[in-house]
């Protein structure tokens, strides 16, 4: 290569790099009737092949986020209530998240699973109805996987796929087990754990709930945050958490599957 060929290629390089960086940081897009928005900054593709397993609370590695990057994930739904509160503080906000669910509740309630998913956010799986997976013989744990995505599926889609439409999974109570964490691996299921909790199965109010996360938050600088949709303290604290988030100059960044099978919900 030349001096003025490579000169040239550089510069090209730098310049996309820039770019990419760029997009990395850029600005939230305009959100309907909220100038101050939080908003979501950036999407994460995430792949089995290169991260089958993120979470520091549980897993030696997590997601490549960059500092005060949050992912904001709630477990255990859809719940009636606590649930639509908790999408519409996100509403409201602009911000996606990625929700656990579990596969007897998005049967029961499939209307709120078709709204996570038709409002933008990430619908994943947490089994069909939270055993903890690691005190179970291993063909009755991985059935129960199963049958929760095949429950999400039917609910979101109107039937069940061979494979998930989002290959996100997360153990009930974090009980996994060396070969369920290898099966799904094989089949290309990114295990989530999580960096922080809010803790929020304990029963306490909004605002100490809030102030404990914050530091905790404070703390990771950010990361895989877990929480439930169907705490009624969290519905509640949440919309002060985004706006906290939000002066703080924390940055939403949305995980998504690298192929996933579907994207949106069918026309009924």
């Amino acid at each position: 290569m030349n001096m003025r060929t490579g000169g040239v290629r550089a510069c090209v390089g730098l310049s996309a790099l820039a770019i990419l960086v760029g997009a990395a940081h850029a600005a939230p897009a305009p959100c309907p009737g909220n100038a101050d928005a939080l908003g979501t900054a950036r999407v994460l593709t995430v792949d089995a092949a290169a991260t089958p397993r993120v979470g520091r609370k549980h897993f030696p590695q997590t997601l490549p986020l960059e500092p005060k990057e949050i992912v904001l994930t709630f477990d255990d739904g859809p719940e009636p209530g606590t649930t639509a509160r908790v999408l519409d503080a996100l509403k409201r906000e602009c911000v996606q998240a990625t929700f656990f669910l579990l596969g007897r509740k998005a049967l029961a309630y499939p209307d709120l699973a078709r709204r996570e998913l038709n409002e933008g956010h990430t619908v994943a799986h947490h089994t069909f109805s939270h055993p903890l997976l690691d005190r179970m013989p291993l063909a009755l744990a991985e059935a129960e996987i199963e049958r929760g995505f095949a429950g999400v599926g039917t609910a979101l889609y109107g039937h069940a796929s061979r494979e998930p439409a989002t290959p996100f999974f997360r153990f009930p109570g974090f009980a996994s087990s060396p070969p369920l964490l290898a099966r799904l691996e094989r089949r290309g299921v990114v295990v989530f754990g999580a960096d922080l909790w809010a803790s929020d199965w304990n029963p306490m109010f909004p605002a100490q709930q809030l102030q404990q996360v914050l530091a905790r938050i404070e703390s990771t600088r950010g990361g895989i945050a877990l929480f439930h949709d169907t705490k009624a303290q969290t519905a509640a604290m949440l919309p002060a958490l985004l706006r906290a988030l939000k002066s703080r100059d924390y940055r939403v960044v949305h995980v998504v599957p690298a192929s996933p099978q579907s994207a949106t919900v069918p026309a009924p």
